[in-house]
């Protein structure tokens, strides 16, 4: 029960684990979303390798593994990074996750290490910075204790190294009108190709920018901007409309969302976008999508998305994730990572190969996994 100076309030995580629990005690499936029209193509150029997962509540080190929201590789030494978003006790993991052709998994963990000073940041993105040796990582902030949207800099001993300077319109608004929404801030995170800059993106809009997905209804333009790592600055700025929710929740649960996760370059100048729904009573849906930069104006400098001022991305679904379902990846859950893993070397024939790996967030909840999911890319995306 709240106290009474304390407001009445919901996080999504806290919402889905309620009506992901309630769904499973009900006897209703929690599972993936069927779909309302004829079932998804597999894209030819994503092949499937496989998924792998961790025990639930998997005890490492005096802490309990879960949460985990961001995910990246370092090539070099064939070692991943696991960020966990537990507001109270942020932290990373270090870990083996053997990729080949044909499998992928089974995860090792090898360390952990608190990001400090712990400040509440909600961490849900990671990327190693070859250059540097040291890590980026995007937090969502706690907007409902005033704390905004960060972008900081870490080294592999958790320290802050810097936090990044943010654009004024990520302030947070006591009254709500203007700024980041709780829980729905900076989700996902990208590391330019030629390690200058760095892309961070909102999960859904500001409040001053449009409202969020509905059923039947997409939701107002997610600002993704991009910092220069030299300076520390903003430098540009487009803006990405989420979808609607692919459908609405089962009766008698009523929650359901749609937004970005995760955001990956495929090259200089396009990138990949992850969006992931809920819908409770239903499950997940997780669609991939790209985009050119270069089709959306620059939004740095607009205090508000108002429409006729500004030009959105162009987007281009890539894959609906639903297609894989079978053999070889049984669910669909809360996928919040997107990470390069190793490349496949070239043989019997074959070209060497990309492979692209997700990561899902269990919420610490029993009703949900924390699945590693690895495809190959067979041809360019």
């Amino acid at each position: 029960m709240p106290t009474p100076h304390t407001p009445l309030r919901l996080s999504r995580r806290r919402l889905l684990a309620a009506t992901s629990l309630g769904a499973a005690l009900a006897g209703c499936s929690a599972g993936p979303a069927a779909p309302a029209a004829a079932p998804a193509a597999r894209n030819p150029a994503l092949r499937l390798i496989g998924e792998t997962r961790l025990p639930h509540r998997m005890r490492f080190q005096d802490t309990t593994v879960g949460g985990l929201s961001g995910l990246d590789y370092d090539p070099a030494r064939d070692l991943w990074y696991a960020v966990s978003d537990e507001r109270t006790a942020p932290r990373f993991y270090t870990l083996r996750l053997p990729v080949t052709a044909d499998r992928v998994g089974p995860a090792e963990l090898l360390g952990v290490q608190r990001l400090l000073p712990n400040d509440r940041p909600d961490p849900e993105s990671i990327r190693w910075n070859a250059a540097t040796g040291t890590l980026l990582w995007s937090g969502e902030g706690d907007v409902a204790r005033g704390q905004p949207p960060t972008l900081r800099e870490s080294s592999t001993d958790g320290r802050t190294l810097r936090s990044f300077v943010l654009p004024p319109h990520f302030a947070v608004d006591p009254a709500g009108h203007s700024g980041p929404r709780d829980n729905l801030g900076f989700e996902g995170l990208a590391l330019t190709p030629d390690g200058r800059g760095a892309w961070a993106a909102m999960e859904n809009a500001l409040h001053q920018d449009g409202p969020i997905p509905r059923v039947g209804a997409v939701g107002g333009p997610c600002r993704f901007t991009l910092f220069d790592l030299a300076s520390g600055q903003a430098i540009g700025q487009r803006a990405y409309v989420p979808e609607a929710i692919p459908q609405a929740p089962r009766s008698p649960l009523t929650y359901a969302d749609n937004g970005v996760s995760e955001i990956l370059m495929l090259d200089a100048q396009r990138m990949l976008v992850l969006e992931r729904a809920y819908m409770a009573g239903v499950g997940n849906a997780l669609r991939l999508y790209r985009v050119d930069l270069a089709s959306g104006s620059d939004t740095l400098a607009l205090p508000a998305l108002e429409a006729g001022r500004f030009t959105p991305l162009r987007k281009t679904l890539v894959a609906d994730l639903a297609a894989y379902l079978g053999p070889g990846l049984a669910k669909l859950d809360n996928t919040e990572c997107m990470a390069w893993g190793p490349t496949l070397p070239a043989a019997d024939g074959r070209p060497a190969q990309r492979t692209l790996v997700l990561l899902s967030d269990d919420n610490f909840n029993p009703a949900q996994v924390t699945q590693f999911v690895a495809f190959a890319l067979t041809e360019p995306l």
